[in-house]
């Protein structure tokens, strides 16, 4: 059963969700209530991507805007429409 935690660090870097499995696999989420996405609405997520190596799987920032867009190795940005949109594969 995966588990929900929030990351704050005391520099103050911060991540809204962060899912961890059984095997310890995580997978970020930062909420953004923009509608475009910037490189460094990443930060905080390249900084748990940096810390925790191999055990990070993949982190998205979800916003307001429409369309799917990479930024970086598991990096990607989604619209938060995806959450009601996406069909199960």
């Amino acid at each position: 059963m995966p588990r929900l935690y929030h990351f704050r660090d005391r520099d103050g870097y911060e991540v809204d969700a962060v899912l961890e499995d059984n095997a310890g696999r995580v997978i970020a989420i930062e909420v953004k209530a923009a509608e475009t996405v910037r490189t460094d609405d990443f930060r905080a997520l390249r900084l748990l991507q940096r810390r925790l190596g191999d055990r990070f799987r993949a982190g998205f920032v979800l916003y307001c805007g429409d369309q799917q867009l990479p930024f970086g190795e598991n990096l990607a940005c989604l619209p938060i429409s995806a959450l009601w949109t996406a069909s199960p594969e």
